[in-house]
């Protein structure tokens, strides 16, 4: 296959799309000025515009010469953090405690970059395709807000493709994994209610921060010991709050955290073990607990042809001995999933570590490597040609 490739002119003008987006980062359902600019960028494209599905998604359609023939879609995220940006980059964030520090902003380059290319070379698109860019990957769930508008009611496709920058590989690598990527997203909120008191007469009532501390040492035992070693699963307490004086012991104590796993019995066996806990330690100690479990992203979980398909277009792109294939699924999650639970697709990972970028993903000191902007946007350009061709 003869690998298509994006121009210098073009990859200077990714890199000003990623700087400005860096430089104004907006995080979820707040993309105004993000989903203006990517308009914007396709409108003189020449490609068809849709605004406003999932309040800040833009869907951009370019119609080929046979759209009988299948419809296919890519998608880029476009939000940004809630986090303090402290890089010395010239296009450091301007947002105060905002940042783009997952990658985002290259994602959004990438895709416009390709959606660019193939509106001027409309011939390698010979059935439908649509470049969805979406709001609120983190945490959000935009993906399935855009799905409750009427996404694929309206843009309705065979297959659909996602990428993510991935620090952990070195830039010019690529992976791809056929089954899961990435694991199950849920949160929890336990709020523990006592009986607050002066905290010099604590025996006068009956305190929730004991109670709390007990519960989030014993949350360390539901997977350590009632799931099987070999089902990966994860429950993390990353927040307690409670109290506000040094001298009163407080009416509750709130714990909250997130679950990760990757099947539905092993959810539902986090749930029940984090309920059993939980209530009988604070009916012991003669407090209450309310428990709010909320499932959020499902697991990321690639269809097998699609994912030849990407394989397929990595190997041309990269080399052989650039694509990794058994890289184990990440703990992490990614709202891309509920797309895959509406179509066949894949999602891949691409390289973006070196020397200067090593910082992990959601990490103050991230920056997405520039390097390897065109290397997502030939991504894009070639996995259309190849998808295309094979439906002919």
């Amino acid at each position: 296959m003869t690998v298509l490739t994006v121009d210098e002119t073009l990859q200077q003008q990714m890199r000003e799309w990623r700087h400005h987006i860096h430089r104004s980062p907006e995080t979820a359902f707040e993309e105004v000025l993000t989903s203006d600019l990517v308009a914007k960028v396709l409108i003189d494209a020449g490609l068809e515009v849709d605004r406003g599905m999932g309040i800040t998604g833009v869907v951009a359609t370019l119609v080929g010469v046979q759209p009988e023939i299948g419809s296919l879609a890519f998608r880029a995220d476009m939000d940004a953090l809630d986090l303090t940006e402290l890089t010395s980059c010239d296009h450091k964030s301007t947002v105060s405690g905002k940042m783009h520090g997952c990658g985002h902003d290259g994602h959004t380059a990438m895709l416009l970059g390709a959606a660019c290319w193939l509106a001027a070379n409309p011939e390698h698109v010979i059935g439908k395709l649509h470049f969805i860019f979406q709001p609120a990957e983190e945490n959000e769930g935009g993906a399935k807000v855009m799905i409750d508008d009427g996404l694929f009611d309206r843009f309705p496709v065979d297959a659909i493709f996602g990428l993510h920058n991935w620090p952990a590989l070195e830039a010019g690598r690529g992976a791809i994994a056929y089954g899961p990527v990435m694991s199950a997203f849920d949160t929890f909120e336990i709020t523990v209610l006592g009986e607050g008191c002066h905290a010099a007469m604590p025996h006068q009532g009956v305190d929730p921060i004991i109670v709390a501390s007990e519960i989030v040492l014993a949350l360390q035992t539901v997977v350590s010991r009632n799931i099987d070693p070999l089902e990966p699963a994860v429950v993390s307490v990353t927040q307690v709050h409670s109290g506000d004086a040094l001298n009163i012991i407080p009416n509750q104590a709130i714990i909250r955290g997130c679950t990760r796993h990757f099947n539905a019995d092993v959810q539902q066996l986090i749930i029940d073990r984090m309920t059993v806990l939980t209530e009988t330690i604070a009916k012991s100690h003669g407090a209450t607990a309310i428990i709010n479990y909320e499932k959020r992203y499902p697991s990321t979980i690639n269809s097998p042809v699609e994912s030849g398909v990407a394989e397929q277009v990595l190997r041309e792109l990269l080399g052989d001995n650039q694509v990794d294939i058994d890289l184990p699924p990440s703990m992490g999650a990614e709202d891309f999933s509920f797309m895959l639970e509406h179509n066949k697709g894949a999602y891949i990972w691409l390289g973006n570590g070196s020397s200067e970028h090593s910082s992990p993903l959601h990490n103050p000191y991230y920056d997405f490597n520039d390097a390897i902007l065109p290397l997502g946007a030939n991504y894009w350009i070639n996995l259309a040609k190849v998808w295309f061709s094979n439906r002919l």
